[in-house]
């Protein structure tokens, strides 16, 4: 009976935990499980990864796109800033990758569809001086986001981790917003929550618990919703994210508890624990890639 009072509350229910676990263990086998052992490291809000000043709004937004880029590997993608005035909705090409998927060293190609209903593809490309140029997916920003420099980094990795699981080219079925899904678990139902698991995969899980919730008052001129992270997944989900992380890549927790909210740290540290204790002693076989790629 004491043992039961004194149980520590869970943190989230089993059914969420098992989707985390087996998310991760896709997001591995998936998103270039290479470049997250090798790779891959807790991303904190601070001058240690986001350093230096700028002349310009247009500067620092590009500063922090730049090491955002960087940090989820995808330097090598065709993406590109874009300030809100000069941003024109169009079609995302369809790449396609020589070797890997993240990385400096990641070989891209894009095309297009002649016919959607066949499915046949050709390169796409224009010059500009001479110079082939690869039609770009823009990622559109306003001046006032700098205003909260997490909230647009957070921003930014959303946008980004929606791309990679828009092109993985293991997915094969699509849903009604155009983005594969096929073999993700849970499918397309927790589409939107699952990018935001990929963008605590990535390392951002200190900077998506921070802002799972927002603020979203203001008045029109200086909010553009549309700009927002749109959380979906909830706050002490991504907690529990950013713990399996963080047990995964052996990551020292001291850093974590300076920069993550403070109300947050304590669950943290239980998720802590407990995925410490359960990759330590688990059998399930779909988890095997988690210990695999572990540091325990």
């Amino acid at each position: 009976m004491l043992s039961t009072l004194f149980k520590a509350k869970p943190i989230i229910d089993e059914e969420s935990k098992e989707w985390i676990f087996d998310t991760f263990a896709w997001c591995i086998d998936q998103l270039d499980g290479d470049f997250f052992h090798n790779n891959s490291e807790l991303i904190l809000p601070n001058n240690s990864f986001y350093p230096g000043s700028s002349s310009s709004v247009e500067e620092m937004a590009e500063s922090i796109f730049t090491n955002t880029l960087k940090y989820t590997g995808m330097t090598s993608w065709p993406i590109k800033l874009m300030p809100l005035q000069n941003f024109t909705q169009k079609p995302m090409p369809r790449l396609s990758f020589e070797s890997t998927l993240r990385g400096e060293s990641a070989k891209i190609n894009a095309s297009i569809s002649d016919n959607e209903s066949s499915h046949v593809n050709r390169e796409v490309s224009y010059k500009v001086e001479g110079e082939e140029v690869v039609p770009t997916i823009d990622i559109a920003f306003h001046a006032s986001q700098l205003n909260q420099p997490q909230d647009l980094i957070a921003y930014l990795v959303q946008r980004q981790a929606g791309i990679l699981v828009n092109q993985n080219g293991a997915n094969t079925s699509t849903n009604t917003s155009g983005i594969s899904t096929s073999g993700v678990p849970g499918g397309n139902e927790v589409l939107a929550q699952t990018i935001d698991l990929v963008a605590c995969f990535m390392g951002f899980g200190v900077i998506f618990a921070n802002t799972a919730y927002q603020f979203k008052g203001g008045c029109g001129s200086c909010n553009d919703r549309s700009l927002n992270r749109q959380p979906a997944l909830p706050e002490l989900e991504t907690v529990y994210a950013l713990a399996l992380f963080s047990v995964m890549k052996g990551i020292d927790i001291k850093p974590i508890k300076k920069e993550l909210k403070s109300h947050l740290y304590k669950p943290f540290r239980q998720a802590h624990k407990e995925i410490t204790r359960y990759l330590q002693q688990t059998i399930n076989p779909k988890h095997t890639p988690l210990i695999a790629a572990s540091k325990l």
